[in-house]
């Protein structure tokens, strides 16, 4: 049997197909300024992602994307409802991003924006489960994470970067003392250059920069740990030139990894202001 057709909502639904077709495309017209945009696009813009967890299954999360073309000078305008339908496609399809589903996700962007140049930029908290040195009592620790896909000239730029936060101890302190040494929490941030198709895990990364600290830093400790992890640290003391020296020696060793920048900061005990370094590997 056939259903009985609703006469009102197919009239009105043709006379809104004629509207659309009929409504001025305002930001596609001519631009007669003669002056290209390096970048336009949407920025601080959230939305459910997938990424790559510690034991290689995905881990959900939610992004903040920062998503950009670059606009010819003929042209007024891009479409900017197009950068959310593209994170809609990469929602629904569960795209797990990395460096390199990144750069895809961006080849497909500047398709839909009739673009050459463009990127896309995502920052995620990330999670890693961990047992505490001594009692062994799990917890989570979370991380700083992002993915960046640049193209510009031709060519192409993959990055994943983190951001670690560790524990350091002055060794010019411990030098000095006649009992302990001033400590701080401190963070390292690194943006890893990564070859097209490697596979280079944020844990991998993550586990590179903690091995180099003082110390590690865990989510929860029990008195035995606190005891390991202040030990650690005074026999294991690092001044930030030193951290930041030891992370790129050992980040441009893992396989995929062309090039990074490493940067530490310490949040210094004993001073109201912090000691900060950056190197280039």
């Amino acid at each position: 049997m056939n259903k009985p057709v609703d006469l009102q909502r197919t009239v009105l639904g043709a006379k809104e197909s004629i509207r659309a077709e009929a409504m001025p495309d305002v930001q596609g017209s001519r631009d007669l300024r003669n002056l290209p945009i390096d970048r336009v696009g949407v920025r601080g813009i959230r939305y459910p992602m997938m990424v790559q967890g510690q034991d290689a299954e995905p881990q959900p999360s939610v992004g903040e994307f920062s998503l950009s073309v670059g606009l010819p000078a003929d042209q007024k305008g891009t479409h900017m409802s197009r950068f959310v339908a593209l994170l809609e496609t990469m929602s629904r399809r569960g795209v797990v991003l990395d460096a390199n589903s990144l750069a895809e996700l961006s080849m497909e962007m500047l398709a839909m924006l009739e673009a050459t140049e463009g990127s896309i930029e995502v920052r995620t908290p990330y999670f890693i489960r961990k047992r505490a040195p001594v009692s062994k009592v799990e917890s989570l620790m979370d991380y700083e994470l992002g993915f960046e896909s640049h193209r510009a000239s031709g060519v192409d730029e993959r990055v994943l970067e983190v951001g670690v936060p560790v524990k350091s101890l002055c060794p010019c302190s411990k030098e000095i003392s006649d009992y302990g040494a001033h400590n701080q929490r401190s963070m390292v941030r690194v943006r890893a250059y990564i070859a097209p198709g490697a596979k280079v895990s944020p844990t991998e990364l993550i586990r590179t920069v903690e091995s180099q600290a003082s110390c590690e830093l865990w989510g929860l400790l029990k008195r035995p740990d606190e005891k390991y992890v202040t030990e650690r640290a005074y026999e294991n003391a690092k001044f930030v030139e030193d951290l930041v020296r030891d992370v790129a020696l050992h980040v441009r060793k893992i396989p995929g990894v062309e090039r990074a920048s490493i940067e530490a900061e310490n949040f210094e005990s004993i001073h109201n202001h912090s000691a900060w370094a950056r190197i280039n590997a």
